[in-house]
Parts: C-alpha cells; sequence; structure tokens
C-alpha cells in the first residue's frame, strides 16, 4: 500500500510588482502601505490584528503567542506556517503532513490558524 503524502503549499498572489516597487493598488502613497524586508504574520486576515516580525537569522522553530491569520514574505526565505506548536506537522490537534510554506515575495490568508513556524533559507 502506497502512503499519500500531503504539503499544502501556498502560492497565493505574489505582491504585485507596484506594490514591491514602491507604489501600492489602492493609490496610496507607499510610505501608507508598503512593506519593509522581512517577514511578518498577523492575528487578522487581510495583514491585520497584532504583527509579529520575524527573525531571519533565526530559523529555529517558534510558537506564536496568539494565531495568526495572515503573514507577508519580502525577503529572500520562506516561511513554514504550522497549524501546530513546535512545528509539528498536521491539521490542528492532529498527526499529518500539512503545514503551510509562504514563499519569497508572497502574501498569505491562513485556512485554519497557524500557531508555530519557523524561517527556511533559499541558497
Amino acid at each position: 500500500m502506497t502512503r499519500r503524502r500531503t504539503r499544502h503549499v501556498l502560492t497565493t498572489a505574489v505582491l504585485g510588482a507596484a506594490t514591491l516597487a514602491g507604489l501600492t493598488v489602492t493609490g496610496q502613497p507607499a510610505s501608507a502601505t508598503a512593506f519593509p524586508w522581512g517577514i511578518s504574520l498577523y492575528t487578522g486576515s487581510g495583514l491585520t490584528g497584532t504583527q509579529t516580525v520575524v527573525d531571519l537569522d533565526d530559523t529555529s522553530c517558534h510558537n506564536l503567542s496568539e494565531p495568526a491569520l495572515s503573514a507577508v514574505d519580502v525577503s529572500d526565505s520562506d516561511l513554514y506556517a504550522y497549524y501546530n506548536p513546535d512545528c509539528r506537522t498536521g491539521l490542528p490537534g492532529q498527526s499529518g503532513d500539512s503545514y503551510v510554506i509562504v514563499g519569497s515575495l508572497h502574501s498569505a490568508e491562513f485556512a485554519l490558524p497557524v500557531v508555530s513556524y519557523r524561517v527556511v533559507h533559499n541558497n
């Protein structure tokens, strides 16, 4: 019997070239909504709520004090986001292979609350 492995790779909408160039989709000045270099997780959807700024140099597992519902990655690293503490794969409270990868220069809306993460460098 073959075991089927699943890995949820999230490749949501790339931050628009206009945003990365210093413009925004809404036409607001770049200073109003431009994202700085780095990775951030947010407690609310749509990159709202409390922000957690990720240390790009620390590749160890981190548990969040509050679950995240969205994230933005404006760096050359990926964010591996987990539904369980201690970077355990699986759906919340379950074993399995599920987790989310927020790739470099992407934003994400999580279908389920993310409670832990790690940074993975792209070499």
